[in-house]
């Protein structure tokens, strides 16, 4: 079925329909339709079986190979509890995945839960309350202020209609609905104001509709299918981790079988030299360091809730970290989403009114210093009388129209409360607002006469008017004061301003009422709009500063979101502003072109948001989208990383994000961003600190087969010094606070690995030291003692140098003695927990066994300090040549 039911009017669409206005269709109509169509429900995805999950879990390349070597020494009856502990750490990794995983795809089902229960629907001539999931196409609903929309519907009959569609075009005011109109074949999805969509709210007013789609063929269903569709892509880190998996996992084959060949070249026992491979292997592969990471992870996810942000997911922390373009909402997230009158005129001067959103405090300021007039009192006045809505001063909170609640606040702050104004001045009739006439008055009466006040749209105010109130003072509206009036009018239309004007006439008694909007006494105009965060104008700043572009991309009109973003710093005088129809004539390959040099996106539907995203993306950049509405969900799922609003954001759009912002404020992003940018630092100071670490056990092993020496470190050792020494300092680092300047730099290039060029030769160099200070330590104890001494002289130098080299770990540029070494308590702690293991390893007697030590006395730990000096100076004179930026 043709859906462009916006370029049709009524008959025809009744007609395609195949319904009836006056009867609707009868049950046994409606039965048929809904065997043919299905129900009026939305479809989740399919539901991935556990054992999937499950399996998707272990396909981590450094997974694999660490379960094999725990499999193989389990299986030959050696080091059994070493590979309990390995696939102990493997299924914890699995549990909390797949416990994510189950948490983060339930957007569908929220999205299911937005359709309204019940629908007031005419059958066989009878109103009645059916169940939305059984309504079908033709079906005649009635609308009424404070329905939810149970299916994509065209306007039949509209009476004052307005609808509140924010959740799915990015709207910021309820829009007016008219059913006698017919629209063009390209307009946008906000701009089809005869139809109604599936989730939306009737706001004021009433209507009848006829379904034209329902279930999966709406709007909402469109949305869910582009859900389903939109993958999922790994983080960042994920792929940096992963590729650094694969890396290490060839590095360790490669190191085995060299030590295996080795070995079977000097003679050594099949089983002895496979076994020393086999220790190699939990040598090498930094078994913690996922964990560590996702600890590291756990503990910036606490610090950013006290910065008012949640995530949902782990990884999406150190994402946000290297976004390189934020996709930023503009209703709710860089505005208050809340109108307000920021400027009145009073037919002569302009006044500024000071104070934002819904709260009753600000001042009346002139431009040209001078004082408030009669016609601003007047201007207030009318529209604390000439209003429907509610305001409920105590907490703040309008009930009704946002426009009229924006007029109440204004009123408040001329000490006029629109409960004391009716009391005095009492309302015996109105004309209700009416979309084609643009118009509502109301009349009152004040002492023996009646007067009526009438507010709306500004031209139509100046057109109707024949006097002007000037001050106290009344005269003739002449052409050339009409001209005047309209030119500041549209003055103020150009600055995204939405203008409302009043104007007043009065009767000698009620008797003389004509309810006739002309003849009108002009007053003056109220200017509203949803004003930007005042601190967020700031936060951009601060984006730019650190290369960051932000991006607007809205379902509101074109001129307002330009103002807005110009506002906000984020595009300037001359900047691109391109709208959604636009969009639709570009290839995704020009669309790619567009996007690199456009700040603003206007009348976007929820598959442009999706587009534009992923154009940016393409472009290589690490994207974060915010949104609060429906609307976003899908592009919010697309992005690297999803940002919903917690105050204002719909449960579909929260479900769909990886993090949410719980006071709905782009400045909360920035400061996550920052500690992203922290983490991810922490992440590399702890990935080179373990590599340095493990890299260097590859090569103390490997060099000593290579030379055939005895084996310098038993696999319990090499375990205990993997999983607990290295442990304890790393997970230290990962709780370094941020070092200074971390918002000045670019974001890192988002195709760099962990592991860059310079990263790895400062590896490779610190790597070598050790290795160089503890076959040092080594050689002297099987010199001067025995093996089972010069092995614990060796396995006590090891400890000790990975220890003191966490220490210069903690920043990864050189700066010699100007850090404070021990300012990291966390480290201290750990560096102190950690040599009282090693103490207790050394003399305590059973562990003597368990770890093939014995007891050292004071001269040959001596021995152990002064080698384990020769790694220190290494990694200092490493970063002193290698500066890792």
């Amino acid at each position: 079925m043709n859906k462009k039911f916006f370029s049709k009017d009524i008959e025809e669409s009744i007609r395609e329909l195949e319904t009836n206005v006056e009867n609707g269709l009868s049950e046994s109509a409606a039965e048929e339709r809904l065997k043919k169509y299905g129900s009026n429900m939305l479809e989740s995805a399919k539901e991935k079986p556990l054992i999937t999950k499950i399996l998707a879990q272990f396909k981590d390349f450094l997974v694999i190979i660490l379960l094999a070597a725990a499999v193989i020494s389990m299986a030959l009856g050696e080091d059994f509890l070493d590979g309990i502990i390995i696939i102990s750490i493997v299924v914890v990794n699995m549990i909390i995945g797949i416990t994510q995983e189950t948490k983060a795809n339930n957007a569908l089902k929220e999205l299911k839960n937005m359709s309204s229960p019940k629908a007031k629907v005419k059958r066989d001539k009878v109103v009645e309350k059916v169940d939305s999931d059984n309504l079908v196409l033709g079906d005649i609903i009635i609308l009424e202020a404070g329905d939810y929309i149970p299916a994509d519907i065209r306007i039949v009959e509209s009476i004052n209609l307005k609808i509140d569609e924010s959740a799915l075009t990015g709207e910021s005011v309820p829009v007016d609905k008219k059913a006698n109109i017919v629209l063009d074949d390209d307009s946008s999805l906000g701009d089809r104001i005869n139809l109604a969509y599936m989730g939306t709210m009737v706001n004021y007013g009433r209507g009848v509709g006829v379904v034209y789609a329902t279930g999966m063929n709406t709007e909402m269903g469109n949305i869910a299918t582009i859900l389903n569709e939109v993958e999922e892509t790994e983080t960042p880190l994920q792929l940096k981790l992963d590729s650094m998996a694969k890396t290490l996992g060839i590095v360790c084959l490669v190191a085995c079988a060299l030590v295996f060949g080795i070995g079977l070249y000097h003679g050594m026992d099949i089983l002895e030299i496979f076994m020393v491979s086999v220790s190699l292997a939990v040598a090498s592969i930094p078994e913690g360091i996922g964990i560590i990471v996702t600890i590291i992870l756990a503990i910036g996810v606490q610090k950013m809730v006290k910065s008012n942000v949640v995530v949902k997911k782990l990884r999406a922390v150190e994402t946000l970290g290297s976004t390189t373009v934020i996709c930023s909402d503009k209703t709710g997230t860089l505005t208050q989403n809340k109108m307000t009158v920021v400027k009145v005129f009073d037919t002569e001067n302009i006044y500024n009114v000071t104070g934002l959103g819904y709260e009753p405090k600000g001042e009346i300021v002139s431009e040209n210093n001078t004082a408030v007039t009669k016609n601003i009192e007047l201007l207030a006045l009318g529209a604390v009388l000439c209003n429907d809505s509610i305001y409920k001063v105590s907490d703040s909170k309008i009930i009704g129209d946002p426009t009229e609640g924006a007029m109440l606040v204004f009123g408040e702050k001329l000490k006029l409360n629109k409960d004391i104004m009716h009391d005095k001045y009492k309302r015996i009739r109105e004309i209700p607002f009416d979309s084609d006439r643009k118009l509502m008055s109301t009349y009152h009466t004040k002492d023996d006469r009646v007067v009526m006040y009438t507010k709306g749209a500004s031209d139509e105010i100046i057109r109707r008017s024949t006097k002007i109130y000037k001050d106290g003072q009344i005269t003739e509206m002449t052409d050339r004061v009409r001209e005047r009036l309209q030119k500041q009018n549209n003055d103020f239309a150009l600055q995204a301003l939405r203008v409302l004007g009043l104007a007043y006439k009065e009767y000698e008694s009620e008797k003389d009422i004509d309810e006739k909007e002309e003849d009108l006494i002009y007053v003056g105009m109220m200017c509203m709009i949803d004003p930007p965060r005042e601190e967020v104008a700031d936060a951009v700043v601060d984006c730019k500063r650190a290369g960051i572009t932000v991006k607007m991309i809205t379902g509101d009109h074109k001129v307002t979101a330009s103002a807005i973003a110009k506002t906000l710093g984020i595009s300037d005088e001359n900047g691109n502003a391109i709208e959604g129809r636009e969009l639709d004539k570009l290839s995704d390959d020009e669309l790619k072109e567009v996007v690199k040099n456009t700040n603003v996106f206007a009348r976007v539907s929820p598959e442009h948001k999706v587009r534009i995203v992923t154009a940016i993306k393409d472009n290589g950049n690490i994207v974060a989208m915010t949104g609060d509405g429906v609307n976003d969900a899908p592009s919010l799922k697309r992005a690297d990383i999803g940002i919903a609003m917690g105050i204002t954001g719909t449960d579909v759009s929260k479900e769909a994000a990886d993090m949410i912002l719980t006071d709905d404020n782009f400045v909360s992003i920035v400061k996550a961003v920052e500690e992203g940018r922290t983490i991810y630092n922490n992440i590399r100071k702890v990935v080179g600190y373990l590599l340095s670490a493990n890299i260097g056990e590859i090569l103390i092993i490997l060099t000593a087969i290579l030379f055939n020496l005895p084996v310098p470190l038993v696999a319990t050792q090499l375990l205990f010094i993997n999983l607990m020494t290295d442990a304890f300092p790393a997970f230290a680092l990962g709780m370094e606070n941020k070092e200074e300047g971390i918002m000045d730099k670019k974001p890192r290039d988002p195709n760099e690995s962990i592991l860059n060029k310079t990263m790895k030769k400062g590896i490779a160099f610190k790597s070598v030291f050790l290795a160089i200070g503890v076959l040092g330590s080594f050689l002297y104890g099987l010199h001067f003692y025995n093996y089972a001494v010069a092995m614990t002289i060796c396995f006590v130098t090891l400890v000790i140098s990975e220890l003191c080299i966490s220490y210069s770990a903690r920043t990864e540029k050189y700066i010699g003695l100007k850090r404070e070494l021990f300012s990291n308590k966390s480290l201290n702690k750990s560096i102190f927990a950690s040599f009282i293991v090693l103490a207790l390893t050394i003399y305590v007697p059973f562990l003597n066994d368990v770890f093939t030590t014995v007891p050292l006395t004071s001269f040959q730990v001596g021995i152990s300090l002064a080698f384990s000096l020769i790694p220190i100076i290494g990694s200092e004179v490493a970063k002193s040549l290698f500066v890792l930026e």
